[in-house]
């Protein structure tokens, strides 16, 4: 069988930097020609750090219950408990991204996988919520690294006639983070303690560290300066905006510290965009979102996020709080939800290509945002669980959908050389959302009266949950605007 340069895309892309290297082509070359146990090791290399982030993550969301009890946490302190990672994820997202251009993807990919294995003994060690809340930053700082530098040195280590599959199988592992992080969390919770959630990043660091420096090329991008300012204006505009909306009912919606956070923020954040603009060596280019199928498959990143993981933030504690469920009870009873993006997401980006990218991921939104609106009702102290079992199901296919394919889009037609910017983009409009469904989830939750005690928690989890819904499903309308996304081949 014949090759060409399309089907090596690193032979195109043998470019030197502003410092004279060029290190793609030579790199990936060798790599590929190593033959199929390369690819796997390059995936494994790729995956595992992403799959350590994914996992706390989720793991973190199944422990509030017992850190409530623990610490006395209020349900403010809970959501910055996950709030501080995606916070400080979003904010220096891009930045590690233009870190990575300029000294080398791999090394500042695994400098983040150290900074987050060393925050994680951090968070293992806390004793109060303060130290728990910055060493849950910590972690987001690390994460920040890992996560767009993935995607970016799986994209450019494979073949363009083997990425979709690469990609596919990628989707897949974060799917797998999603079905064993509340089981994982569960177990050693009930098993161990809290702590052991943490600690147990320790030897997967150690090891992912030395994967990716025996697997992975260290390739460069531009040398350009540091967007500083855009790195402050983004980062407090983001903050402020996420604290407005977590104090607003505390402390009042017309409180001058809500107003304050929210409109401040909101000004950092259009005054960032206009930064932006004008700035030489911008942290987000906007010439990017010129490219139909990367801005609309960044509002489905946004809005799949802060419906998807805003809801799970109340269920989870549902089960726990009303139900009386354990941790890992509570995980098994979710186990058919997150076990199933484990399964869907690669045979997504295995036929993406054959059905199309946005028939894929419209399907999910729809499956996922009506699961939500399904199970809305059901949020009762009397329901038995096997009424929980088919709209889990359900949502938990419909976010396997959604995640290659929406990967796919996002590097569909962009060039080699900003598929980091790329890649950090959405991933950092993904944490946004993320942090903003958590807050604006919690908002309505005790807005409406929720407390986190079993005879109030459903009176405020059921219309958190209606919102959630409601915003993938507006999310699935917006993704008909993508292109089909289907390749010639398959088309014809």
């Amino acid at each position: 069988m014949s090759t060409t340069v399309e089907d090596h895309p690193g032979a195109a892309d043998a470019t030197t930097d502003a410092s004279g290297r060029a290190p793609l082509a030579g790199a990936e070359g060798s790599k590929r020609r190593r033959g199929p146990r390369a690819l796997w090791l390059v995936l494994l290399a790729s995956a595992l750090p992403m799959f350590m982030a994914t996992l706390d993550n989720l793991v973190m969301t199944n422990a509030l219950p017992v850190l409530h009890a623990e610490f006395g946490a209020s349900v403010e302190e809970l959501q910055w408990f996950m709030n501080a990672y995606t916070l400080a994820f979003a904010s220096t997202i891009l930045m590690a991204v233009a870190l990575g251009d300029r000294y080398g993807r791999r090394t500042v990919f695994v400098l983040g996988i150290v900074v987050f294995t060393l925050s994680s003994a951090f968070a293992a060690l806390a004793t109060d919520p303060g130290q728990l809340i910055a060493a849950r930053a910590l972690q987001g700082f690390g994460a920040a690294a890992i996560m767009p530098l993935s995607l970016t040195l799986l994209a450019g280590s494979v073949s363009l006639a083997r990425r979709p599959l690469a990609i596919g199988i990628w989707g897949g592992v974060a799917g797998l983070g999603v079905a064993v992080g509340p089981l994982i969390g569960g177990a050693v919770i009930e098993g161990m303690s809290w702590q052991a959630i943490f600690w147990i990043n320790v030897p997967v660091g150690v090891i992912s560290v030395a994967l990716a420096l025996l697997a992975l090329p260290n390739s460069f991008g531009a040398r350009l300066r540091a967007d500083v300012v855009g790195l402050l204006l983004s980062g407090i505009g983001l903050l402020a905006l996420v604290y407005g909306i977590v104090r607003g009912n505390d402390a009042g919606w017309d409180s001058g510290e809500v107003l304050a956070g929210l409109i401040g923020g909101g000004i950092l954040l259009l005054a960032f965009l206009a930064w932006e603009r004008r700035a030489k060596a911008p942290l987000l280019p906007l010439r990017l979102f010129r490219d139909r199928s990367f801005s609309i498959a960044n509002v489905v990143g946004f809005g799949f996020s802060f419906g998807a993981f805003g809801s799970i933030f109340i269920l989870i504690q549902f089960l726990q709080v009303v139900q009386g469920a354990s941790p890992f009870e509570a995980a098994v009873q979710t186990s058919p939800w997150t076990l199933a993006p484990m399964v869907v997401a690669p045979l997504a980006g295995i036929f993406a290509s054959r059905i199309g990218t946005r028939t894929l991921i419209v399907a999910g939104l729809v499956m996922l945002g009506g699961a939500l609106l399904w199970l809305t009702p059901l949020l009762e102290a009397d329901v038995a669980y096997a009424s929980y079992v088919a709209p889990f199901l359900i949502a938990g296919a419909g976010m396997g959908l959604v995640f290659a394919p929406s990967a796919t889009a996002v590097l569909a037609t962009m060039a080699p050389d900003d598929h980091a910017k790329a890649s950090g983009t959405n991933s950092m409009v993904r944490e946004v959302g993320v942090a903003l469904g958590i807050a604006v989830s919690t908002a309505v939750f005790t807005g409406a009266g929720g407390q986190l005690v079993p005879d109030l928690y459903t009176i405020g989890a059921q219309p958190a949950v209606v919102v959630g819904g409601a915003v993938v499903l507006a999310t699935a309308i917006a993704a008909m605007l993508l292109p089909a996304g289907r390749s010639r081949s398959a088309a014809h």
